[in-house]
């Protein structure tokens, strides 16, 4: 029993962002923000917090700051491309699909209320809030937004969540108390930025519920 706790205390240490930047450095960051940013398996993957926390580990990578910003923004808009054309190749479809090991229907009915209420602005503010971004490209894909407007908006908001995360873990990083409570400052950036997710979960079940008992 203390072999197997022990055992999933080493594996969920390897999910730490901290863990990550410092075994897998700029690669690895690149491939996460590109799943969690166009594939379904990406929904649960560290985007806000691992920026946060490549910032502060910047000198741990080759070509600072600006060769780390460079890269993950690129893997941030190819992974919304990709993610477009799935959601453009599976169509309708996607709404009918079942659920599966990797993918929620739920999640789907998050990201269209969320869509719903602000539109093709979604496509920007929904790079800050987990679960959202990884689903409002395919859903982009899916009703067929016109491909030039949605390179826009995928290039404006990719140029604003990972400069303002990278820079801010930079910035911040500067100060002993944070560089000693990583571990908390990680924590409360996942609660933050979970807590528009929580809304919209609750928005979109009221008004399902609604519905049915109209």
């Amino acid at each position: 029993m203390k072999h197997t706790l022990l055992t999933i205390q080493e594996l969920l240490k390897w999910f730490k962002p901290e863990t990550i930047i410092q075994s897998g450095g700029l690669p690895l960051l690149c491939f996460i923000l590109f799943a969690e940013t166009g594939l379904f398996i990406g929904f649960f993957l560290p985007g806000d917090s691992l920026l946060f926390v490549a910032g502060l580990f910047s000198y741990l990578m080759p070509g600072g700051l600006p060769i780390i910003i460079l890269c993950a923004v690129a893997s941030a808009i190819i992974g919304n491309l990709v993610g477009y054309y799935f959601g453009l190749s599976l169509g309708p479809r996607l709404f009918k699909k079942e659920d599966s090991l990797i993918f929620k229907k739920k999640y789907l009915d998050m990201t269209e209320s969320f869509y719903a209420k602000h539109g093709r602005a979604a496509l920007i503010l929904g790079r800050f809030i987990p679960i959202i971004r990884t689903f409002v490209p395919i859903l982009a894909g899916a009703i067929k937004m016109n491909f030039s407007r949605f390179l826009v908006y995928n290039v404006i908001g990719a140029l604003l969540w990972v400069p303002t995360l990278i820079m801010a873990g930079y910035w911040l990083g500067q100060i002993t108390w944070v560089k000693e409570h990583i571990e908390l400052i990680v924590i409360g950036l996942i609660i933050v930025t979970i807590i528009p997710v929580i809304r919209t979960y609750i928005r979109e079940r009221n008004a399902h519920r609604a519905s049915s008992e109209n």
